[in-house]
């Protein structure tokens, strides 16, 4: 089953994305590649950014312990054991773990030096110190000589306001203007341009292509719980809309 909406699937913003956002880049650089060679070469290239959770799981006990813990010890050795308490609540520690990052790379065939690069967002690319890796790695990219093309799928975090969705496109000529395409949630993906060197002329990346492909193969529609909310929540009018396009894709 084709996912109920025309564009982006906010279904799709919560646990499931780490997967969504390899995929989607390896269904990108796939998408290029046979466009792009001899000339070019395109690589995804993953690294990994440390991410603390946003927030902890609680676990409760009783609060009041039917019976007490016993320790051993001093009754081993003839004394008396004593009784401890049972701990009324259970706190996860906040542990730092490792999320994936890929992102496409464009590289040119002669000197392998990057032309375009294109990063999809992550959570934890909008969030601490995730962002501030992103930031540092943006910038280096902005005053190099690539361009630079970025794909933000997720209502989420810090971001610039005024659409669900976005991708921004920065091209090495016509720095510091950025291309925008908002995109809202009734909108299907854009076919967006990719820059490469000067004298060539851009190459057409189908979004939305791209994400219909993945969410087939992947059978998203069977790892999505539509009976459910999502889990960055929809509100108003745009949880009514999409609401009603579930209802209608299944009958």
């Amino acid at each position: 089953m084709p996912s109920p909406f025309p564009g982006m699937d906010p279904y799709l913003e919560g646990d499931l994305w780490t997967t969504v956002h390899s995929a989607f880049a390896v269904e990108i650089a796939r998408q290029l590649t046979p466009r792009l060679r001899p000339r070019y070469f395109v690589l995804t290239n993953k690294r990994f950014v440390m991410d603390v959770p946003d927030s902890v799981a609680i676990a409760t006990a009783a609060v009041y312990p039917d019976a007490a813990v016993v320790r051993s010890g001093p009754a081993a050795s003839g004394g008396k054991a004593e009784a401890v308490a049972s701990p009324p609540l259970r706190l996860a520690t906040v542990m730092p773990s490792p999320v994936p990052h890929v992102s496409v790379e464009i590289r040119d065939a002669n000197n392998r030096e990057l032309v375009t690069a294109i990063e999809m967002l992550s959570p934890t690319n909008k969030r601490g110190d995730g962002r501030s890796e992103y930031l540092a790695r943006r910038q280096h990219i902005l005053l190099s000589t690539a361009h630079l093309l970025e794909i933000d799928l997720l209502r989420k975090g810090q971001r610039v306001p005024a659409a669900p969705y976005f991708v921004f496109l920065s091209r090495f000529e016509t720095r510091p203007l950025t291309d925008v395409w908002p995109i809202a949630l009734n909108q299907p993906l854009p076919t967006v341009p990719v820059p490469l060197l000067s004298g060539d002329p851009d190459v057409a990346l189908d979004l939305q292509l791209a994400f219909t492909t993945i969410y087939d193969e992947f059978a998203y529609d069977v790892a999505i719980d539509y009976a459910r909310p999502p889990d960055v929540p929809l509100e108003g009018e745009a949880a009514a809309w999409a609401a009603e396009r579930i209802r209608a894709a299944r009958g």
